[in-house]
């Protein structure tokens, strides 16, 4: 009777600490699950944030025009939100609405219009990425305290003190396996913490505030204006 109660109340440890184990490794993998969503979802709207550099470098019209935004902006060549400044304008984003008494003035408002509302897109991105760091941190620290908390090694070790049959300790503890079997075990259930980096995803710019940048778009607006007036005027309508 005594070794029956044994038995059982070793089992009951035994599952209580694989299904604790199970558990708090489910909940890494949902945590996972949840960070690879987020980074899609900043993945987004990076190429949403890349329509307003194409609808701003669509307006530029010339590629000196076009080295100049750059410049102005600081917008680093070999860069993905270069690259969009460059990309055929396909209407993925519409013009924007804007009144003047002047072709000229108009176009120099949609201008100096188009550069805002990609500031507003950079902010919300440059958030949503930050916050994406921020929980990738996050879940690295819980990778980092399961390992410590849910150590193979320990819990086999601990499982196999417990046990009172031997033909468990082969099938269901890993007495007897070798160390190369058991560092083999350990190797594919270690969990490695993410790498921001393997998302692959544009940092976000830190772009000059409106006031500081006005006049000088408004300028180049003028002379895209007085170079492609024709061209300009034809797509405004």
């Amino acid at each position: 009777m005594e070794d029956d109660l044994i038995t059982c109340l070793t089992r009951q440890v035994k599952e209580e600490v694989r299904q604790n184990y199970l558990t708090q490794r489910r909940l890494i993998e949902l945590e996972t699950e949840e960070v690879e969503a987020q980074a899609e979802a900043v993945r987004a709207l990076a190429h949403e944030v890349g329509k307003r550099f194409t609808r701003l470098g669509y307006l530029t019209m010339a590629p000196e025009m076009l080295e100049r935004l750059t410049a102005v902006l600081e917008i680093p060549r070999d860069s993905f939100w270069h690259e969009c400044l460059e990309k055929p304008f396909s209407r993925g984003v519409r013009l924007i609405k804007v009144t003047a008494l002047t072709h000229k003035g108009k176009f120099r408002k949609l201008y100096l219009e188009s550069y805002n509302r990609l500031l507003t897109w950079m902010t919300k991105y440059k958030n949503t990425f930050e916050d994406l760091e921020l929980e990738v941190r996050a879940l690295n620290i819980n990778i980092q305290a399961f390992q410590s908390n849910f150590d193979l090694l320990t819990i086999l070790n601990f499982l196999k003190s417990l046990d009172v049959c031997g033909l468990e300790h082969k099938h269901f503890l890993g007495s007897n396996f070798t160390a190369e079997e058991i560092m083999s075990v350990e190797k594919k259930l270690y969990i490695r913490p993410q790498k921001f980096e393997r998302f692959r995803l544009p940092p976000p710019l830190d772009l000059p505030a409106p006031a500081s940048v006005q006049k000088v778009l408004g300028k180049l607006a003028e002379e895209v204006f007085r170079k492609h007036h024709n061209q300009i005027k034809h797509l405004m309508r």
